[in-house]
């Protein structure tokens, strides 16, 4: 029985874990932002590899683009988690 407890309590927490661990392209899709922009073509935004390549380089990129999603400046503002902007940023970022 005591082993049984340990298995599931076990996999609570990698469950758990696993939920708060968004990957960016998860943020990008659960927060919208595919409406507007694309990974390769633009529609009403940039496409993500012009954003990239725009930024490539820069190493404080990463931090502007959250701050501007964070408060709205340039772009619509966001409602979403540091991580979940760091997420989506890397993934925009890292697009080719």
């Amino acid at each position: 029985m005591r082993a049984i407890l340990w298995v599931v309590a076990a996999a609570g927490a990698l469950a758990a874990g696993y939920g708060f661990a968004q990957s960016g392209a998860d943020v990008l899709k659960a927060k919208g932002c595919m409406g507007c922009h694309d990974t390769d073509k633009k529609k009403v935004g940039p496409a993500f590899k012009d954003v990239a390549a725009k930024y490539k380089g820069n190493k404080g990129a990463a931090g502007a683009l959250v701050a501007k999603l964070k408060d709205g400046k340039g772009h619509a503002k966001i409602a979403a988690s540091d991580a979940e902007l760091k997420a989506a940023v890397g993934a925009v970022l890292s697009t080719k």
